[in-house]
């Protein structure tokens, strides 16, 4: 298969999909649920779409968890601050600090933090986690000390191409509940790209501060699908156990295959 083509775009477009989990695309319309939980990235829409939506309407929860500690991509997240025409007056400010104060930084600056609260929204913080796993564990953690033990709705919000794995690790954190939590994923968008003479651009309106280069997302969104795997290599019950399962569509395993092929053996650009 030629890399620069549209079988190729069709291919990635549908892996991305599949991972972004767009189960809520609109939060201006999504009933009221227990608690919001925003892991932070590089990718500042999801988190700018829930601050806005939470200002024009701050009761549709109750809680918001910010969420994330220092990791191996808080550099990338301190960077899209830097680069934003908004945020970045706050680049010295935000240095050294963990991801969910980087998130609270930006809400008490930009956002109306006092009209949120004063609807009884509380906001809370785990600055803490440093993978998937752990911005599960401790995000129930947070809740269960602010006194939700077993929420009924949650969203979920992530980076689309970590979107799917994070939730799953949501499932498999909450598992031990008599009534299973409804975890929605809030990707914030579904990145796409097209082709423009032999090169890949976004097309997805949400293309803003923070998007990956393309050879990053092609290179996320390829190695998402071995760890969402239910076998011994993957994170599922039956591999490490990282996560609840996952059914992976044949059209998405094919895609996957297709374009791991293909990249092995074309550099991308």
């Amino acid at each position: 298969m030629n890399p620069y083509s549209s079988e190729a775009s069709a291919d990635i477009n549908s892996l991305a999909e599949f991972l972004a989990d767009s189960e809520v695309s609109d939060l201006s319309s999504v009933p009221p649920v227990d608690c919001i939980i925003l892991c932070a990235s590089q990718v500042l829409y999801g988190a700018e779409m829930i601050f806005e939506t939470l200002r024009s309407r701050p009761g549709i929860t109750k809680y918001l968890v910010l969420c994330g500690g220092i990791g191996h991509s808080t550099a990338l997240l301190y960077d899209s601050v830097t680069q934003h025409n908004r945020y970045s007056a706050l680049a010295d400010r935000i240095q050294g600090l963990p991801e969910a104060r980087v998130l609270e930084n930006i809400l008490d600056e930009f956002f109306d933090r006092a009209r949120i609260t004063a609807e009884r929204c509380q906001i809370l913080v785990e600055d803490r986690s440093t993978n998937c796993g752990q911005n599960a564990m401790f995000s129930r953690q947070i809740l269960e000390q602010a006194g939700v033990v077993a929420p009924k709705t949650c969203i979920i919000s992530q980076d689309p191409t970590m979107m799917l794995r994070t939730k799953a690790s949501f499932e498999k954190t909450y598992q031990n509940l008599s009534s299973p939590v409804c975890f929605l994923g809030y990707p914030g968008f579904v990145p796409s790209v097209q082709l423009r003479q032999d090169e890949w651009i976004y097309t997805s309106p949400a293309a803003t501060a923070g998007l990956w280069t393309v050879e990053r997302f092609l290179e996320l969104i390829l190695g998402e699908v071995p760890r969402l795997r239910d076998g011994k290599d993957g994170y599922g019950p039956e591999g490490r156990n990282f996560i609840s399962h996952v059914d992976i569509p044949p059209s998405v395993e094919m895609a996957w295959s297709r374009l791991s092929v293909m990249f092995k053996h074309h550099k991308l650009r």
